[in-house]
């Protein structure tokens, strides 16, 4: 079981590591430093997706490493 969990959270953060670099918060250069001038933005439609996504695997990454700690 224990190896299975082991390739499960490589599995997860390669999926998770994906996620993240796929989320978009500006096109500029700036805005990765904090410009961009806009104070909040709601995301719609995929993007919403991709954030609920990342939640979701991030916690199941927590979970398995206590699993795995456990076991």
């Amino acid at each position: 079981m224990n190896i299975y969990l082991f390739f499960g959270q490589i599995a997860i953060s390669i999926i998770l590591i994906i996620l993240i670099a796929v989320q978009q918060r500006g096109a500029a250069l700036g805005s990765a430093f904090g410009g961009g001038g806009e104070f909040y933005s709601s995301r719609r439609g995929i993007q919403k997706k991709l954030h609920y996504a990342t939640i979701a695997l991030a916690a199941l990454f927590l979970i398995s490493g206590v699993v795995s700690l456990l076991f």
